[in-house]
């Protein structure tokens, strides 16, 4: 472990936010906040997800074992996680998320946390039903509807709520803020949000701020129209649908922001280590999609992955990181021992100038069905073919495991992936380690095959799946 003792850790995850939805330039990004944080701490700029969602990528983030590690099911695995270990070494934890529901009870996503909220709506009624089948139309329900609400409110003596908290932004804010103000040091606590998953529905001050004005509502419900629809996506709806995701990045943004004021005005930002992290990309029809469909090329792959910590000086990092290294370097800052299940490996040496982050290519994993687009979406290893991919800082390599069917991309010449050059690859590419790397990873998939069965997710939890697209 290193000498730092950070007095807490809070852990920003922003739902499908890509490694070019953060602009790393202070004042004058689109997202300033995070500009600011990246100014103060370390960059790495070839970090990956583990897998192309949610549930596939955050095993690795919060601890426990890599998906599929020791079970063919969701969820953090045996392992103990990051919480967990955290509070054994008596850390108060806080996790608030904004109604993911991959990350709930259910997956054993509270495992270790002293407060843990999901926001997940309850009800099955038909209202429900048909807002769970139309996540767009749900989206807009809430941002429509949010005047009304916020007039209720105030009859009611509350405080008004903003367009904002259509994606449950402000819930998840307010409540972390709650934990920071009130917990004693050492503390851990996790925020993720949903602004930058589909349906992109920020508030219109911020799609103004991204685009000049030039993107009204209108143009919003228009945008989301067409892709809603499966009309065809021509270029000004795309185009569109980028703002909005600008947009809803610029909304986090905001919210990281008073996150950080809170921590200041108790007087501990400066002995916080912050870590901010996408759990997974997003796609803009770069290989023919919307969204995070199974696949592996960097736009769903490729994440932001900034560290700062106490008294450590700011720096930029190519060498290839996984989300994995978050755990281990939390737990480094914190002064706690990582427990041996952690598969990654603390980045806070190399931080400080006494290692170097190894050069080990990182692995993903998804699970595609018969088809890319196949509802609902494969959730474990015997529902469609395995792809497991291996990333250098340089190089990308994917291959299927049922039909060993190989890609391999040159990012230096081809940072966009569109040219496999698997049949005349050049030899230097590093092919025998990436090839090695995806075998190490297939070796543990599925475990020792004596896990029981799944059991059904709660009716709350999957409605909520549906309101986000996973039917």
């Amino acid at each position: 472990m290193s000498d730092v003792n950070a007095s807490g850790t809070l852990l920003v995850t922003v739902d499908s936010l890509r490694a070019d939805g953060v602009e790393f330039d202070g004042d004058a990004a689109t997202t300033p906040q995070m500009g600011a944080l990246a100014e103060q701490g370390t960059v790495f700029e070839n970090a990956f997800a583990q897998g192309n969602w949610t549930p596939f990528s955050f095993p690795s983030i919060l601890g426990g074992t890599p998906v599929f590690t020791d079970t063919d099911a969701l969820g953090p695995g045996r392992g103990e996680t990051l919480p967990s270990a955290l509070s054994d070494a008596g850390v108060e934890t806080g996790g608030f998320n904004a109604a993911n529901g991959f990350l709930t009870e259910h997956w054993a996503y509270d495992e270790g946390f002293d407060a843990f909220e999901t926001f997940v709506p309850d009800g099955d009624g038909c209202i429900e039903r048909f807002r769970a089948a139309h996540p767009t139309a749900n989206a807009w329900l809430e941002f429509l509807t949010q005047p009304l609400r916020s007039v209720g409110r105030r009859l009611r003596g509350a405080e008004p709520s903003a367009a904002e908290n259509a994606s449950r932004m402000q819930d998840v804010e307010r409540r972390a803020i709650e934990f920071l103000e009130t917990a004693e040091p050492p503390f851990f606590c996790w925020i993720h949000y949903m602004d930058t998953h589909t349906p992109y529905v920020p508030a219109p001050k911020h799609v103004r701020a991204v685009s000049d004005g030039d993107l009204g509502t209108a143009g919003m419900f228009r945008a989301h129209l067409n892709a809603g629809l499966g009309r065809a996506v021509d270029d000004d709806t795309l185009d569109d649908l980028r703002t909005l995701y600008r947009a809803a990045a610029r909304q986090v943004d905001e919210s990281i922001g008073r996150v950080l004021d809170a921590l200041s005005e108790r007087g501990l930002r400066d002995e916080t280590c912050v870590v901010l992290a996408g759990d997974h990309g997003e796609e803009f029809q770069e290989h023919g999609h919307l969204a995070h469909y199974p696949k592996l090329y960097g736009e769903l792959v490729e994440v932001p992955l900034v560290v700062d910590v106490p008294g450590v000086q700011p720096d930029r990092e190519d060498a290839p990181v996984g989300l994995d290294a978050i755990p281990p370097t939390v737990c480094d800052a914190m002064g706690v021992p990582s427990p041996p299940s952690f598969s990654g490996e603390s980045l806070l040496p190399a931080m400080a100038g006494s290692g170097e982050v190894g050069d080990d290519p990182v692995v993903s994993v998804t699970v595609r069905g018969e088809d890319v687009t196949q509802q609902p979406i494969p959730r474990r290893l015997d529902e469609g073919d395995v792809l497991l991919s291996a990333r250098t800082a340089d190089w990308t390599y994917i291959r299927n495991t049922e039909t060993d069917e190989v890609e391999l991309y040159d990012r230096r010449r081809d940072a966009a992936e569109r040219h496999d050059r698997w049949d005349d690859r050049p030899a230097e590419s590093p092919v025998d380690r990436l090839e090695a790397a995806t075998a190490e990873r297939e070796a543990l998939l599925g475990g020792d095959g004596t896990e029981p069965a799944e059991q059904a997710a709660p009716d709350a939890v999957e409605s909520q799946l549906k309101a986000l697209g996973y039917r």
